[in-house]
């Protein structure tokens, strides 16, 4: 299976790579249309999100969504320590200033010394490469999202965001340390999991 695994991670990244920009505007207006109804991003105060980097759903509109509503902010930084996500919030103003730097890896990150352990998210909507009917989540292979969930059993809700193509119609493998979600949201639907 692991084959399969790597043509399936190879297949949907160039997918992923030749979303045209009209496309993704479209992805994401959508996305941020279905974002709105979902109780658990209604009712939720803070909120983390990514910048997207590698042809994932665009989170612009969505992150402006959070700061219209009032909404605690919160993105991804990558602990050189143990290789965990730790969450920093950042005010509209930096996002509109775009103050970030560069990781190694090619994603921005908010220049911030200290951030915070993921349970302080009510939600956290995340990228992934592709998600089966289970809630299995595919991510880029880094493991930085599965270390970082496993110690947050319980908080917050898990919420992947994707193209439409990268919600898989088979059962995907999962090991012991993969990290399920709650729920999917893409373009055209929003699926919940019990994971």
């Amino acid at each position: 299976m692991n084959s399969d695994l790597h043509v399936l991670r190879k297949d949907i990244r160039l997918k992923r790579k030749r979303v045209n920009r009209f496309e993704h505007k479209k992805s994401e207006q959508d996305a941020l249309n279905r974002l709105r109804s979902i109780p658990q991003f209604k009712f939720a105060k803070s909120v983390g999100l990514y910048l997207h980097a590698f042809g994932e759903v665009h989170t612009h509109k969505l992150i402006q969504l959070c700061f219209k509503h009032k909404k605690l902010v919160y993105l991804p930084m990558i602990c050189t320590m143990n290789q965990e996500l730790v969450w920093v919030k950042i005010s509209s103003k930096q996002y509109s200033n775009q103050r970030f730097s560069y990781h190694p890896l090619g994603m921005k990150e908010p220049m911030a010394s200290r951030g915070h352990h993921i349970s302080i998210l009510d939600i956290l909507i995340m990228p992934l490469l592709a998600c089966d009917h289970l809630g299995t989540r595919i991510g880029m292979g880094g493991g930085f999202y599965d270390r970082t969930l496993a110690s947050a059993p319980h908080r917050p809700f898990r919420l992947g965001l994707a193209h439409t193509f990268q919600y898989i119609d088979q059962t995907l493998p999962r090991q012991k340390w993969d990290q399920p979600i709650h729920g999917l949201l893409t373009p055209k639907k929003f699926y919940i999991f019990n994971p």
